[in-house]
């Protein structure tokens, strides 16, 4: 006794040192605070799944008297079944809000700045989460069958159930077999119905009763096997000649029998049977995976037995043993006389017209034939591929389920470390929208697999390989400090790419430590205006630009990207300036692209590509026209503008020095 405490003391001491260095007090802060997250959008995720297919049984559920044992078991399954489903998106919201909050209170900022890589900083929810993907995997192979097979066997007997009576006021009510009630009236406190007018049918289709009461009271028999039916002052019509009468005659005997009192007993069962589990046992989602790979082979062996037959029969009906008359004659001349091989038109041409014509009524009967066989057997070939289908997707969807946690925890993580926003506004957003995206992906190739129009692992397995590629994105991204929403990067991209112009944006600087040397940038701006002037009388930017040259000889024009590093040199150093007029229209001035007019990408290979493909090389060929037109306007509002910044230059200079 004292010898087992002594080790269970020493592994106790053991588990928490190696376990302390599996885990950091920083790992053990995110772990929990990641937990505490993720326990309550599991639960609102289940909860909301759990609402959405309550709502598909509502007919089910509303208006037949189910007790609360019964609807608290529907309810037990229907969240088990849930659970698989509700995993991914717990764990996809969970990752969005609490990296999402370290990213917005800095605490994630702060991680990396003393040397933790984020991929260090997932470590212990990825661990977590790994487990939870085996978990998922052992609920969906152990428990989810049981469950969907009682929840089966449940909403089932529900179906089957009578509806609780709650005969309506002034319609006819038809819930109870056999018979039609009109209420003109009733008493909700004694029970009492008031003018009563009941259709019977309940024997012969031509044997229809009819009654009228004054007042009537309905109840259901202590076994609730029966309803207790009882009469008040009326009378009872009944055709008298139901067997051998019709009804259309203009006049049909009937009996007719007056009553003060009278009591009928109506057979409805009004107790809630609960159906045998096994009858659903054939559903591959109540099957373990053991099991439904013994049902696939049963299957496949089915379904070769059964094509087995379909060939041998067909071999019997429509392969010839002997040829019709006169025709095996005629081919064993063409082929003692044939001087190369047979062919089927050869063999034609040496046919008689009867011949023919008896060859291709054969042909035809033996075609009809063959199409009415396939109508036959398509039923039950088709039903047999479509179970084996079936079973394939559920042994493979309880691997995709659990990946998909894995997956969403890396998409939710990175992306929560991306965007730096928590709570439940933009988390939430975004991880419904992924998963609406993820729903739509895998319920669309599972159909189509479910159809047989794709094949059955890549239907199910669509949506697993489009998560993979964007979480792998999201953590390079994210362990890069990448900035992946920056929307004024993509505006700027769209903007090249379609050519758009971008406008400067200087303002006076607050805090000037050199003033611009006005007599140097007096001269240099007259040098670059006639510069520019000069470029553009010679190379004539006006003229559609040669189609060759552009894409397969390109020429780099340095003459504009000096001139661009020139005016850029200018515009910074005035930048200095405290007068708001220069500043002014240094604005003006525009932004060059120096090479955007030469070629449409700067890899040469690129550019063969676009000019070989001659849609997308039409698109980038009149975006280069439309620079070298933009260039010519440029060189000519740069002119402009240096002649005003001299003309502001000179004034300014001649006021400072009067000064």
């Amino acid at each position: 006794m004292f010898f087992s405490s002594l080790i269970r003391i020493f592994a106790a001491d053991y588990l928490r040192v190696h376990a302390m260095k599996l885990f950091k007090k920083l790992d053990i802060y995110i772990l929990k605070t990641y937990l505490l997250l993720f326990a309550g959008t599991f639960f609102i995720c289940l909860f909301i799944f759990l609402m959405q297919y309550t709502w598909r049984f509502v007919e089910v559920l509303i208006g037949k008297g189910l007790s609360w044992e019964v609807l608290a078991k529907f309810f037990y399954y229907s969240g088990l079944t849930l659970v698989p489903m509700s995993l991914p998106l717990a764990l996809l919201l969970a990752s969005l809000i609490s990296f999402g909050n370290l990213g917005e209170q800095f605490e994630l900022l702060s991680m990396k700045a003393a040397g933790i890589p984020l991929v260090r900083i997932l470590q212990p929810v990825c661990i977590f989460v790994l487990v939870v993907c085996g978990a998922s995997f052992y609920f969906q192979n152990k428990v989810m069958p049981d469950a969907t097979r009682q929840l089966n066997t449940l909403i089932w007997s529900m179906k089957q159930k009578s509806p609780e009576l709650e005969i309506p006021e002034g319609i006819f009510y038809n819930e109870i077999p056999g018979y039609n009630i009109f209420v003109e009236r009733k008493n909700p406190q004694t029970g009492m119905l008031y003018g009563v007018m009941i259709y019977n049918n309940t024997g012969n289709v031509d044997d229809v009763q009819i009654v009228l009461a004054d007042s009537a009271r309905l109840q259901s028999t202590a076994d609730k096997m029966h309803l207790k039916l009882t009469l008040y002052q009326g009378e009872r019509f009944r055709n008298m000649d139901a067997n051998n009468g019709n009804m259309l005659r203009a006049s049909v005997p009937y009996m007719r029998e007056s009553f003060l009192h009278e009591v009928d007993l109506i057979p409805f069962d009004a107790n809630f049977n609960m159906m045998d589990a096994n009858l659903f046992s054939g559903n591959a989602k109540t099957k373990e995976l053991k099991n439904i790979r013994i049902g696939i082979d049963s299957l496949r062996h089915l379904t070769d037995s059964m094509g087995h037959v379909i060939a041998a029969a067909s071999l019997r009906s429509y392969i010839p043993k002997a040829l019709p008359p006169g025709i095996e004659d005629s081919l064993q001349i063409v082929a003692e006389t044939a001087e190369s091989n047979l062919t089927i038109d050869s063999i034609y041409d040496q046919l008689t017209s009867e011949q023919r014509t008896s060859a291709w009524k054969v042909a035809n009967s033996k075609a009809i034939g063959m199409r009415n066989d396939y109508e036959y057997w398509s039923p039950l070939t088709d039903d047999n591929n479509r179970t084996l289908r079936l079973h394939q997707i559920a042994a493979n969807q309880k691997f995709t389920l659990s990946l998909a946690c894995l997956l969403f925890f890396f998409i939710g993580a990175p992306l929560g470390a991306i965007i730096r926003k928590g709570g439940l506004g933009v988390p939430v957003v975004i991880s419904v929208l992924i998963f609406i995206f993820y729903y739509i992906v895998n319920g669309g190739s599972e159909k189509m697999a479910k159809t047989g129009t794709w094949n059955v692992v890549s239907g199910v397995w669509l949506s697993s390989a489009v998560l993979f590629p964007i979480g792998m994105f999201l953590i390079n991204r994210a362990n890069k400090d990448s900035v992946v929403f920056n929307v004024e990067g993509y505006v700027t991209f769209f903007r090249r790419l379609l050519g758009l112009r971008t406008h400067r944006r200087l303002n006076p600087k607050e805090v000037v430590i050199d003033d611009p040397d006005y007599p140097r940038l007096y001269q240099q701006l007259q040098t670059l205006a006639d510069d520019c002037g000069a470029y553009v009388s010679s190379t004539r930017l006006y003229r559609v630009p040669n189609y060759v040259r552009l894409f397969f000889r390109y020429e780099e024009d340095t003459t504009v990207i000096r001139l661009n590093e020139r005016l850029e040199a200018i515009v910074e150093e005035l930048h200095n300036s405290r007068d708001k007029t220069i500043i002014g229209h240094l604005n003006e001035l525009p932004i060059l692209a120096p090479d955007a007019h030469t070629r449409p990408f700067r890899n040469a290979r690129l550019n063969v590509a676009a000019g070989i493909l001659f849609p997308a090389g039409i698109f980038f060929y009149m975006r280069v026209w439309r620079y070298r037109l933009r260039l010519w306007k440029d060189m000519v509002q740069i002119q402009k503008k240096c002649a005003a910044l001299r003309e502001r230059i000179q004034k300014k200079h001649i006021y400072e020095r009067a000064s």
